[in-house]
């Protein structure tokens, strides 16, 4: 079959394999070439809807009507219209695609952009990504705010006269889900004006300056507690959150006596301290001291939120809450634990101003320990004193050095003794570094002091 080359060329460069509907033929194999062509031609006049066209324009040609020369590209089916091959107009589209001329193809830029407009139109619509990030925290779901609210006016509604600090403890372990001992620094968060009651309505009987103060102090809980978004972030955040000063992203050592001084006042099994309030302090101080050796890492009295996550205190924190024999808390609030330190340290201090010197320490444990091993301790390289006074060591410096010194498996105690051997501080322990702790214990040593049993 012939067909006119200079019309056929300028039309096998607008074939799109997708708007003819021959899959058979690949898009590589469109080539501007009168052979393919041809081919398509040839699939083109196979179709029945061209068929019918085909035997419709001679029909009309046999009755001598006249043929639109735009029948063809305008009309898939029948009426008049000029023979196909002799038009220089591009064959029609498949029946079955939009009638959309080649020609447009032109101002495409690439042959890779040529779609089928069915196809374009089938597209979804574009996905919006919902947000994830907040500033301050996830805002919690409406349903968990909803019974949260709810549960908080149940307990102010029961309690007309408003809330005191003592029955406070009820809020702060039902909707807050904290140990009871935590309620005086959460209410102290809330009760900002230190009135010493929060409450959900005005009450006739207090005088009309108090009144306001009382709406807002149970309004700045809820604040506090669910705008805030403290009701949806983790156990030790918000008790990061609540411990910690405003200005401080941090907690120190004096942000944890107010959750002791609740824990010695109420707690079951500390009630036989209440009578000697020095112990009380003493255990307290022991307590935070233990705390901030196993937790605070870095060593330099600033515990962070990093911290305290990777710790377990909150969870002992819920053991000491729920267990009424503090003893079987092993871990921090130990009470036998802390008689024996302390014991320890009061033996040694025998001029009994919380001290200790290098001769006291040296009687620790009948002499255990070397004399130059303590010149290391005093020298202040495993952990730097807190008595700010030279060769001096206070109670919580003695503190972590019986904690390392009674659980050498721990990590804090195997870095403490760690640096005590290395001699040039390079992370590295030597032979001659070894050699030179041991060779003082050695029997035919004058520094020899009878006794020794470790470093």
């Amino acid at each position: 079959m012939d067909i006119d080359t200079a019309g056929g060329n300028d039309v096998v460069s607008y074939l799109e394999p997708e708007l003819l509907h021959l899959p058979e033929v690949s898009s590589f194999e469109l080539k501007p070439t009168t052979q393919i062509a041809e081919e398509l031609f040839s699939q083109w006049l196979s179709l029945p809807d061209t068929s019918r066209l085909v035997k419709a324009l001679i029909r009309d040609a046999k009755a001598g009507l006249p043929i639109n020369p735009h029948s063809i590209s305008s009309s898939g089916g029948a009426g008049g219209g000029s023979n196909p091959l002799t038009n220089a107009s591009p064959p029609p589209l498949s029946p079955r695609s939009s009638c959309v001329s080649p020609r447009t193809l032109k101002q495409k830029v690439s042959p890779f952009s040529l779609t089928s407009p069915r196809k374009l139109a089938t597209e979804p619509a574009q996905e919006v990504i919902p947000q994830f990030y907040f500033q301050h925290g996830r805002p919690p779901a409406n349903e968990l705010k909803e019974q949260c609210i709810s549960r908080i006016n149940q307990l102010f509604n029961n309690n007309l006269d408003g809330l005191h600090i003592d029955e406070f403890k009820l809020v702060t372990r039902e909707v807050c889900k904290l140990p009871s001992f935590f309620s005086p620094a959460l209410f102290r968060r809330i009760d900002a004006e230190c009135y010493g009651i929060v409450t959900s309505q005005c009450v006739s009987q207090l005088e009309p300056k108090f009144l306001f103060h009382l709406v807002f102090c149970r309004d700045a809980f809820l604040k506090y507690w669910v705008e805030s978004n403290m009701l949806t972030m983790d156990m030790a955040t918000q008790v990061f959150e609540i411990l910690k000063q405003p200005n401080h992203r941090y907690l120190t050592k004096s942000d944890f006596k107010p959750v002791l001084e609740e824990l010695l006042a109420t707690h079951p099994g500390l009630e036989f301290l209440q009578g000697t309030p020095e112990f009380q302090e003493k255990y307290a101080e022991t307590v935070i001291y233990r705390i901030f050796y196993y937790i605070n890492r870095s060593g330099n009295g600033r515990l962070t939120l990093r911290e305290l996550k990777r710790s377990n205190l909150i969870f002992v924190m819920q053991q000491v809450d729920d267990e009424e024999e503090i003893n079987k808390i092993l871990r921090y609030f130990s009470y036998e634990h802390f008689y024996v330190i302390y014991c320890k340290f009061w033996e040694l201090d025998t001029d009994h101003d919380y001290l200790l010197d290098r001769e006291n320490l040296i009687r620790y444990g009948n002499h255990c320990l070397t004399y130059r091993i303590v010149d290391r301790i005093f020298s202040q390289v495993p952990k730097k004193f807190s008595s700010n006074m030279e060769g001096k060591m206070s109670y919580e410096d003695f503190v972590s050095f019986i904690l390392a010194e009674e659980n050498k498996s721990s990590e804090p105690s195997l870095e403490y003794w760690f640096k005590c051997i290395d001699l040039d501080g390079n992370g590295v322990l030597t032979s001659s570094e070894l050699q030179y702790f041991y060779e003082e214990q050695l029997p035919s040593n004058e520094l020899h002091v009878p006794g020794t049993c470790a470093l």
